[in-house]
């Protein structure tokens, strides 16, 4: 037994070095010079071979423009919605708005969110590619519309100022909604002889071709009664000339507030918000055209 240990000992360092034939590991010095020498040649050709293919690839893509948008392109050609403040990111995945409301509420983290988006459209930053736009006066090519911080101050926006806490100290919280960016998409107008069945009274009523409306609705029953009235800053809508988005620098994203207020407290209200044109489809399990979320106030 001892001799067979031996023997299997003395194999495995001969193979190691075999001093009769000056061999390491099987092979002999040139041997792995050879093998090294070919090994280097072939991942300089694979990583060059490689290398070729991500410039020609790289040539067909454009800095600013993707290669597919709208139908081409797996976002789509209907915008989504997103809504602010967002949860911290311990909780990230969550679309719930809790807080207590009061002198010693748990609502800073919700405000400071939102102090922090707000403070983004005031920033100069790369204001030479903004310019003043109206309905009759679209962006120029190169260009993107600016949009006026103004409106959402003061008497324009009332509760949803940082100045009111946006309504959180008082239980009746203002949440922005803002239209998700698609690359060169463009809202179209609804026949206003022609209304689909879906579209709410809220928008019909006193409809402009050239806005994109915004309602938000308990998703149930119970959630509409406990939801309250709702209340837009500085209007239900956002104007059609900030459309499309074109990567342009400097593009304000458009966004309206809901004020929620008088929300019951104490209970769970589902919130359905969505944006209306004859282009905009909606879907709640998709979350097309639309934006959900919960509020609970204690």
């Amino acid at each position: 037994m001892a001799g067979k240990e031996k023997e299997s000992s003395g194999g495995l360092l001969r193979f190691l070095y075999n001093p009769d034939t000056g061999e390491v590991l099987g092979r002999t010095g040139m041997s792995w010079l050879k093998i090294t020498v070919f090994y280097i040649i072939f991942y300089i050709c694979l990583a060059a071979f490689w290398s070729v293919m991500l410039i020609i690839f790289y040539q067909t893509l454009d800095a600013f423009q993707p290669k597919w948008t709208l139908d081409a392109g797996l976002i789509g050609t209907v915008p989504g919605l997103g809504f602010r403040p967002r949860p911290p990111m311990s909780n990230i995945d969550s679309t719930l708005i809790y807080f207590k409301a009061g002198g010693a509420g748990t609502y800073k983290v919700w405000t400071d969110d939102l102090t922090a988006f707000f403070e983004q459209y005031e920033r100069p930053s790369e204001g030479e590619y903004r310019e003043q736009c109206s309905d009759d006066h679209p962006a120029h090519p190169g260009k993107t519309c600016l949009l006026n911080i103004e409106n959402y101050k003061g008497e324009n926006a009332k509760n949803c100022t940082k100045a009111e806490t946006y309504g959180y100290r008082y239980g009746a919280p203002c949440v922005a909604i803002k239209i998700n960016k698609i690359y060169g998409w463009k809202p179209e107008p609804y026949n206003i002889n022609d209304f689909p069945a879906n579209v709410p009274e809220e928008v019909r009523r006193d409809y402009q071709p050239n806005r994109v409306y915004i309602t938000c609705e308990g998703e149930n029953a119970a959630d509409q009664e406990n939801m309250g009235p709702v209340k837009f800053y500085p209007s239900n809508a956002v104007q059609s000339f900030y459309f499309p988005y074109n990567n342009v620098p400097g593009y304000m994203q458009p966004f309206v507030f809901a004020h929620f207020e008088k929300p019951e407290k104490g209970v769970l209200i589902n919130v359905e918000c969505k944006a209306w044109a004859a282009n905009i489809v909606h879907d709640r399990q998709e979350r097309i055209g639309s934006v959900h979320f919960e509020i609970m106030i204690d």
